[in-house]
């Protein structure tokens, strides 16, 4: 066996031309976050279930590898985004590449908190989260939640209620540019929490305002040159399936 050279992936942009992540969506997420503003391109290998991102199989490993290594490939930038949480100072949660959710935490109440737009009020809910996605997470808990999935080529983010209290709620498109803030209410009684790509959150507290905005730094895909975004969703999500 050869010997081989174990590195942080902090260190990957120092010792290598190219990122290899195998796995599923998942582990290509926590590949592109780490990586992201580094300038190295990341190809993902699926041995997941969806494989939204990582378009190379494992039954066409080499013949793909081979191809995109040769230079026949698409590169497709993608954007993230940041959250914050304001009280008397500014913390960083951290960022995402799908969705920043912030939810109720352990228990099955729903929690009440208001949202702005650019310092704009937007309005005022009960819901049990609300989710706050990327055109990359729109295919995610985003549409689990009544979103639209958008074309990952839009700079534009979703947000989508999870289970509001209210039959007139509906999800919302703003652009990319835009500061989020949702404020936890003050009467809020319910643990909540926010999270960033379904890691591990962070635990709020009434008065408490989540700040989300788009980070600075892009993550850079390459796809196989025949890459198309309209017939994974088609094979994914088992649109055109024939009726029986």
């Amino acid at each position: 066996m050869p010997d081989l050279t174990v590195i942080s992936i902090n260190d990957f942009p120092e010792h290598c031309d190219l990122t290899i992540a195998v796995g599923g969506d998942g582990t290509l997420l926590s590949v592109s976050r780490a990586l992201a503003g580094s300038d190295l391109a990341i190809v993902g290998v699926n041995i997941g279930r969806l494989g939204f991102l990582a378009d190379v199989t494992l039954a066409k490993l080499e013949q793909q590898l081979t191809e995109i290594l040769a230079g026949n490939y698409r590169e497709d930038t993608r954007f993230l985004m940041q959250a914050s949480i304001i009280n008397q100072d500014k913390h960083p949660v951290g960022k995402a590449m799908n969705d920043i959710v912030v939810h109720s935490h352990q228990t099955m109440h729903m929690i009440e908190f208001e949202t702005y737009i650019n310092g704009k009020f937007l309005n005022s809910q009960r819901a049990d989260g609300l989710v706050i996605a990327t055109p990359t997470g729109s295919t995610a808990y985003a549409m689990s939640a009544g979103g639209p999935i958008l074309d990952v080529d839009l700079e534009a983010f979703v947000l989508a209620s999870v289970c509001p209290h209210t039959l007139s709620n509906r999800p919302l498109v703003v652009a990319a540019s835009s500061v989020i803030d949702i404020v936890l209410s003050e009467s809020n009684r319910t643990s909540a929490m926010v999270t960033c790509d379904g890691r591990p959150g962070h635990l709020l507290q009434a008065g408490d305002t989540i700040r989300i905005e788009r980070h600075p730094n892009q993550i850079k895909l390459l796809h196989l040159e025949n890459h198309d975004h309209y017939s994974i969703l088609r094979a994914k999500l088992e649109w055109g399936r024939k009726l029986v």
